[in-house]
C-alpha cells in the first residue's frame, strides 16, 4: 500500500512513512494511493471475530508490505489490553433502531484512546533500533491531547508538544493532560481557540527552516494511522447489527471530520452504510458545506461541547480530493484560495457526491439537552454532550428498519457540569482515574503566536542529527 497527498507534489510513501510523517510535505494530507474493497463474503467472515481479531483483518491492507496481518493483531492486543469493557467499543440499545456505541472504554475516557494507543505501539515500534528522535506536535480541541499523552507518556525516542486552547477544555480534559509527570510530555495553554492552535501546528509543519530542524510527526487526525484505527469500529458495529446483509446508519459528532471520514472509508471498502449524519453544534461549517456547498469560516462560539467548537475541519480535505476526482493541483488552488480568504464553494461534483452518503444536521443547546434528558429519563443512558449532539440528529434522520448507530465519544465524566446541568445527576469519574483532581498541573500559557509556540518547542525538542 502506497500513500498520496491529496495536494499532488509530495512523494508517495508507504504505511511506516506515512505514519510517522504525519502531514505532507505540500501541506496536503495523505490518502491510500486506492481504496482497498473487501467482498460480501469477506465482510460476512468478521462475524463472531473479536475486536482485536477485527482490526487486524480491516487494518491489514492498508499496512501491507509493513506490516502482517498477525503483526497488527499482536500489536491491537496490546493496544486495547488497556481498555476497561472486554468488547472495547460494546453497542447499547436504546430502543427499536437506535444504539449507542460506546467508544470511551479506553484509557482517559475517549474516542480518540481507540486510535492514540495503537498510533503510539506504532511510533514505538517503527523508531526501535534507529537514532531518530520524534517531535510530535499537536492541537487539541479537548481529547486528542490527553490520549496523545497517555499513548506516548514516557516512550524513548518521542517528545510529544500538544497545544490546547486556554479555558476553552474542560477541566477534565486539561487535567488529563497537564497531571502527566513524564519528562517527555509538555502542555502549551495558547491565548485563541482550537482553529489557532490547528493554524500554528501546520504553520510548524510547513515552515521550511522548523521541520528541516526537527523530525516533525503528528497524532491528530491529519496523521493517516489514526484514521485507518478509527474504521474499525465502524466494521464491528455494522456486523453485528446485520451487516453485510443490511445497510446501517451511523451519526457522528463532527468537529474536525476524521471520525466521520473514517466511516466513509469503511463505505468505500465495501461496508453497507445507509447514511452518515454529520451532527455538528452551531459551530457549523460542515453542516452547510454539505447542505448547500458553503465552506466559509465564521467566528467560534463556545458551547458545552468544546471538541466541536471548530470552524476549520482539517480532514475535509480529504473527502473533497476523493470527491474530486482525485485532482490534486485543483484541490490544492481550492484549499490555498480558502487559508487566503476564509471561505470557498464546493463544486458540483463535491457537492454531488457528499449527498450520496452525508446527511448534515445542526444541533443547538437547547436540542443538546433534551437529547441528554431522553436518553436518561426512556433508556436510563447517561450521555456526553457530545453524544446528545449526534443522537438528536440521529432521531431527525431514522429510517425505519435501519439500524441508527450513535457514536457514544466521551464518558459524560469528563464533561460533569454540562451533563448536571442537563439531567440533574452528576456523573462520577471511573475509579482508574478518580484522582484527577488530586494531581499537580504542569504547563505553560502562551500567546498564540508562531513565534512564541515555535519558539518554546526550539528550546525544548531534540534536534534532528
Amino acid at each position: 500500500m502506497r500513500y498520496i497527498s491529496t495536494r499532488g507534489t509530495a512523494p508517495a510513501l508507504d504505511f511506516r512513512d506515512v505514519t510517522l510523517a504525519g502531514l505532507a510535505s505540500d501541506g496536503g494530507l495523505y490518502v491510500p494511493e486506492a481504496w482497498p474493497r473487501f467482498t460480501h463474503e469477506q465482510i460476512a467472515g468478521l462475524a463472531g471475530l473479536s475486536y482485536v481479531d477485527t482490526a487486524a483483518r480491516v487494518m491489514a491492507p492498508f499496512t501491507a508490505g509493513v506490516l502482517s496481518e498477525d503483526e497488527l493483531r499482536e500489536l491491537c492486543a496490546a493496544a486495547y489490553g488497556r481498555f476497561a469493557h472486554a468488547a472495547v467499543t460494546p453497542l447499547v440499545q436504546l430502543d427499536h433502531d437506535h444504539w449507542l456505541l460506546e467508544l470511551f472504554h479506553g484509557p482517559t475516557l475517549a474516542f480518540k484512546d481507540v486510535a492514540l494507543q495503537l498510533l503510539g505501539l506504532l511510533f514505538e515500534r517503527f523508531l526501535t533500533g534507529s537514532t531518530e528522535h520524534l517531535t510530535i506536535v499537536g492541537a487539541t480541541s479537548g481529547d486528542t491531547g490527553s490520549a496523545a499523552i497517555d499513548a506516548v507518556a514516557g516512550r524513548s525516542g518521542v517528545d510529544i508538544f500538544m497545544l490546547h486552547p486556554e479555558g476553552r477544555v474542560s477541566d477534565v480534559q486539561r487535567r488529563q493532560m497537564t497531571t502527566v509527570g513524564a519528562p517527555n510530555v509538555h502542555n502549551i495553554a495558547i491565548t485563541g481557540d482550537f482553529d489557532t492552535a490547528q493554524a500554528l501546528v501546520k504553520a510548524m509543519f510547513n515552515d521550511r527552516a522548523f521541520s528541516r530542524r526537527f523530525r516533525l510527526s503528528a497524532v491528530n487526525s491529519i496523521n493517516w494511522a489514526r484514521l485507518m484505527a478509527q474504521v474499525v469500529y465502524y466494521f464491528y458495529a455494522a456486523v453485528r447489527l446485520g451487516a453485510p446483509g443490511r445497510p446501517v446508519a451511523f451519526s457522528v459528532p463532527t468537529g474536525n471530520f476524521g471520525d466521520v471520514f473514517a466511516g466513509y472509508v469503511g463505505s468505500r471498502m465495501g461496508l453497507p452504510v445507509a447514511k452518515l449524519v454529520v451532527a455538528t453544534n452551531v459551530n457549523d461549517i460542515l453542516a452547510r458545506a454539505l447542505a448547500d456547498g458553503d465552506y466559509s469560516s465564521r467566528q467560534v462560539v463556545a458551547t458545552p461541547t468544546p471538541s466541536m467548537d471548530i470552524q476549520v475541519s482539517s480532514n475535509f480535505e480529504r473527502l473533497l480530493f476523493d470527491l474530486g476526482d482525485r485532482d490534486g493541483a485543483a484541490l490544492a488552488a481550492q484549499m490555498q484560495g480558502f487559508e487566503a480568504s476564509r471561505a470557498m464553494r464546493l463544486s458540483n461534483a463535491q457537492r454531488d457526491g457528499s449527498a450520496a452518503l452525508f446527511a448534515p444536521e445542526r444541533v443547538d443547546v437547547d436540542d443538546m439537552a433534551r437529547a441528554m434528558r431522553r436518553a436518561c429519563d426512556d433508556a436510563g443512558e447517561t450521555i456526553d454532550p457530545h453524544t446528545a449532539i449526534a443522537l438528536a440528529a440521529a432521531r431527525r434522520q431514522a429510517q425505519v428498519g435501519v439500524p441508527m448507530v450513535t457514536l457514544a465519544t466521551a464518558h459524560p465524566a469528563k464533561f460533569r457540569d454540562a451533563v448536571e446541568r442537563a439531567t440533574g445527576s452528576r456523573p462520577p469519574l471511573p475509579t482508574r482515574v478518580g484522582d484527577l483532581f488530586e494531581r499537580e498541573e504542569r504547563y505553560v500559557t502562551l500567546d498564540g503566536t508562531f513565534d512564541a509556540v515555535s519558539g518554546y518547542i526550539a528550546a525544548r525538542a531534540a534536534a534532528r542529527d
